[in-house]
């Protein structure tokens, strides 16, 4: 009878953010896949935990994926952890699972702390809905379309201290209307989650190099959806140095928009 795969949550940075099913589970495994075994004997070293430890990180879990399979299969419990959070939330495992899949091994999550759940509990929304990006992307085309086509999406990603300022600096030259909310160091002593405009943060980065491990909500726009269609089109015909009075008719047979509407819009473009 085949082993099982244990995927285990463990904590962002308070060693104390652990579930007892964790502690049971890695107590009771037969080996622990870590992204660095370094980080993870810390964790194992302050709960006792004393199961052999692997190396499984990205740059390796393609070449050990199918001995850590094999392992399952003559009946090896397995459990897969992260340097921080959940496993393949911008993490290793994504391969390891796949095969698992491929070969009926039964797979049981072990649910913990994450930094996306701690950073979205600890802020005001203006509704539930939200968008996880994993890491933004790095080049600065692909982070200008990113926020372009999400407007009115509640966007989570993580950034690295090397990047932030870079990141906030891209967004706020796409998009300055938008309030973004960051978590520094979450459940760690020097802790911060605030909420601000992007060039706030930025301002406050420059005086204060940025350190620790990011993780930020770029809230959506709160501006009515047709509204905003409708200025994009006033800007559009303004460009092409149309009048009010000739971008009110044409938007008034092609919208139904009112022209105190337009007229508002144009004025406040």
């Amino acid at each position: 009878m085949a082993g099982v795969l244990y995927i285990v949550s463990t904590p962002i940075g308070n060693l104390s953010d652990i579930t007892l099913r964790a502690i049971e589970t890695l107590k009771n495994s037969d080996i622990i896949l870590a992204e660095d075994t370094r980080t993870t004997s810390i964790l194992l070293n302050k709960y006792k935990i004393k199961t052999k430890l692997i190396s499984y990180h990205k740059f390796s879990e393609k070449e050990k994926a199918p001995d850590i399979i094999n392992l399952i299969l003559n009946e090896n419990n397995i459990a897969l952890v992260s340097d921080a959070g959940t496993p393949l939330i911008s993490d290793p495992g994504n391969i390891l699972v796949e095969e698992a899949i491929k070969n009926n091994i039964k797979i049981i999550p072990i649910g913990g702390i994450s930094a996306v759940t701690a950073l979205i509990q600890s802020v005001k929304r203006t509704d539930e809905d939200f968008k996880f990006l994993g890491f933004m992307p790095k080049e600065k085309g692909l982070i200008e379309k990113t926020i372009l086509n999400n407007k009115f999406e509640n966007l989570i990603f993580y950034e690295s201290p090397k990047r932030i300022l870079n990141t906030l600096n891209i967004i706020l030259n796409t998009d300055d209307r938008r309030l973004i909310s960051i978590g520094r160091e979450l459940t760690k002593k020097f802790e911060e989650i605030k909420t601000d405009r992007i060039e706030n943060f930025i301002n406050h980065y420059k005086l204060n190099p940025p350190k620790g491990e990011f993780v930020c909500l770029l809230h959506k726009k709160t501006t009515n959806i047709e509204d905003e269609t409708l200025k994009e089109k006033i800007k559009l015909l303004k460009n092409k140095n149309y009048t009010l009075k000739d971008i009110s008719t044409i938007l008034e047979i092609t919208d139904r928009a009112p022209k105190n509407k337009i007229k508002t819009l144009f004025l406040n473009d």
